[in-house]
């Protein structure tokens, strides 16, 4: 049985990809990339400050981009950016960028 763990997502995320840097820090830390995507379209902007939190909430309403950061296990930070116009979600290094 496959679980959908995208459960209340907000926005379109266009194309998921990801950074090869992203990807190997992923499954270094032994996290499925899914998982950040998923807390990403569920709203939830992970290790953010009030203002980008506001941010993002504003984006919502008005088509800007919307920019998520978690921090793995391991300690290693990805971002996780929706574009504005919807098209494409990219799972990153902040050294990517």
């Amino acid at each position: 049985m496959q679980v959908n763990i995208i459960t209340m997502q907000l926005f379109d995320l266009g194309k998921v990809v990801a950074t090869h840097g992203a990807l190997d820090a992923l499954q270094e830390a032994q996290v499925d990339p899914m998982t950040l995507v998923a807390r990403h379209a569920n709203g939830d902007w992970g290790d953010l400050g009030d203002e980008d939190k506001q941010s993002n909430q504003a984006a919502l309403e008005d088509d800007t981009r919307i920019f998520s950061a978690y921090i793995l296990p391991d300690g290693v930070k990805i971002w996780v950016i929706t574009e504005w116009d919807r098209s494409y979600t990219t799972l990153l290094l902040p050294s990517e960028y």
